[in-house]
Formats: C-alpha cells, sequence, structure tokens
C-alpha cells in the first residue's frame, strides 16, 4: 500500500488529490512542516521534517515523500505521477507520447508557473501588496508569469484539458502550480481559458475534497 507522508498545507495537495481521483488505497502520515512548530524537537511535538523518524524517509526534511513498497519519492510531482500510473485508468498515460506531454506540462508548471505564482500568493497572504516593496515583487511576478499564462492559454483555447482530450494527472500538477496567482485581483481575467480551465479542475469532487482536508487544516 502507498503510504504518503505530509500535511495538506503543503505540495502535498498534488499526490492527495490524485489519490482521491483515483481511489487508490493508501496511509496517510500528516507531516508538518518543522518551520511551523515553536519547538519541533519538543516531546510533544507533532511529526514533522524535523523528526528523526521522518527523516529516514526523506533526509532533504521535505514533503510531500512517499512509500510505495520499496519505492521511496520524494518529489511532489513525481509521487503524483507515480500514482496516477500505479492506479491506472483516465488520469493516466495512456500511451508513451503521453507520458512525455504529462512530463513535459509537470516540468513546465513547476519551472515557468510555480515560483512566480508563489510570489503572488506569499506576497498578498502577508500583506505586502499594501507596500511599495511588495507591490514591485508582485508586479515582476505579474510580468514573468504572463509569457508561460499566453502559452497555457494557447493551448486551452482549444481544448478543455491538457492531454488526450480528458481530465489526466497533468491537469492536477499544472493546476496545483497555476493556482498559487489567483489570489492577484486581476491577472487571470487575461486569460480567460486558463480562468476557465482553473474553475473545472477545482469544481472536480476530488479537488474539493482535497481542498476540505487542505482548510480543515491549521494555517
Amino acid at each position: 500500500m502507498v503510504t504518503l507522508y505530509g500535511c495538506y498545507r503543503s505540495r502535498a495537495t498534488r499526490p492527495l488529490w490524485a489519490l482521491f481521483e483515483t481511489g487508490l488505497p493508501f496511509a496517510h502520515e500528516p507531516v508538518i512542516q518543522a518551520y511551523r512548530l515553536p519547538d519541533p524537537a519538543a516531546a510533544d511535538a507533532p511529526l514533522n521534517t524535523a523528526s528523526p523518524v521522518f527523516l529516514q524517509v526523506n533526509p532533504l526534511g521535505q514533503i510531500p515523500a512517499m512509500v510505495d513498497g520499496d519505492l521511496v519519492l520524494t518529489e511532489s510531482l513525481a509521487i503524483t505521477m507515480h500514482i496516477a500510473r500505479r492506479a491506472g485508468g483516465p488520469i493516466a498515460p495512456a500511451s508513451d507520447a503521453e507520458t512525455a506531454l504529462m512530463e513535459q506540462w509537470a516540468l513546465f508548471a513547476a519551472t515557468a508557473l510555480e515560483t512566480p505564482a508563489l510570489d503572488i500568493t506569499f506576497a498578498i497572504a502577508k500583506g505586502q501588496d499594501k507596500t511599495a516593496e511588495g507591490a514591485a515583487l508582485i508586479a515582476k511576478a505579474v510580468e514573468t508569469l504572463r509569457r508561460p499564462l499566453s502559452r497555457l492559454e494557447a493551448h486551452l483555447a482549444g481544448a478543455e484539458w491538457l492531454v488526450g482530450k480528458r481530465f489526466t494527472a497533468a491537469d492536477i500538477m499544472a493546476e496545483e502550480c497555476a493556482r498559487y496567482a489567483q489570489p492577484h485581483p486581476t491577472l487571470l481575467a487575461d486569460y480567460p481559458a486558463v480562468s476557465a480551465w482553473i474553475e473545472r479542475c477545482q469544481a472536480r469532487p476530488a479537488f474539493q475534497k482535497m481542498w476540505a482536508g487542505r482548510m480543515a487544516e491549521p494555517a
């Protein structure tokens, strides 16, 4: 059985969403980030990324991580792809070409979307958008995002989903990077096909189940 380590308020949302989509049985170890705890080494501290038992799973001390028999994976996108392939069904690649396309969209999202989109999420969450420095950071992130968002917009203008004319693991991985830009009040309005795709993704029952778990966790 798959064991997934990580809390909902982390990149574990990606494999958790995939697990809910597939119905693949799994055990969940809700490891929390050590930086969120006053003393991660305290005797009563919950299992966290600095806990010796977790560091045996992932010496980098990062979540999520996954154990499936002898296989250990410590990157959220690789975990999500493994879950899709292991479970099979519509979210999994149906050919080598689809595998390559899903990996391409995952890497595109991680390298072109995630970092500037996270800059927007964190700056707005911390109220930095009300400062000159924060506003400049957000403006730079917006400009960085325009080229990859335009690429995504062009693709989605003629397709509901990223690969194979159906919802797949590629949509999970890319949406979970793109949604970090959602707190911006106007950016995604310039990309209606991307906005509609995000709405379709987030309307799925498996996303809603994952999101409910996330909202139930302390911030």
